[in-house]
């Protein structure tokens, strides 16, 4: 059975760092590039972070560069987002997605940015 599970959301500080995790199981997690995306209330989804399949390539949206960085561990079939001096903006839902021969999307843990 195919998964992407996702953790580490939550309530964090304006400033403070929070750290996103997306395990994968039941595909081969190295050979699918991985996206990171975010929904806000009464928004659309949008496109936040991508890292290539060997974690050597990453690419982010300009809203986040220099603030959000993905990585992967291939060994232990995980990707992450490191999210650090974040913004009332960056509240939202976030949602892994791996991306291959298929699609496969995670749950969208929330995450709130408030003081």
């Amino acid at each position: 059975q195919v998964q992407l599970v996702e953790s580490g959301g939550g309530l964090v500080q304006p400033g403070g760092s929070l750290r996103l995790s997306c395990a994968a199981s039941g595909f081969a997690f190295s050979n699918y590039a991985m996206r990171w995306y975010r929904q806000a209330p009464g928004k659309e989804r949008e496109w936040v972070a991508s890292i290539s399949s060997g974690g050597g390539s990453t690419s982010y949206a300009d809203s986040v560069k220099g603030r959000f960085t993905a990585s992967r561990d291939n060994a232990k079939s995980t990707v992450y987002l490191q999210m650090n001096s974040p913004k009332p903006e960056d509240t939202a839902a976030y949602y892994c997605k791996a991306t291959g021969t298929y699609t496969y999307w995670g749950q969208g843990p929330q995450v709130t940015v408030s003081s």
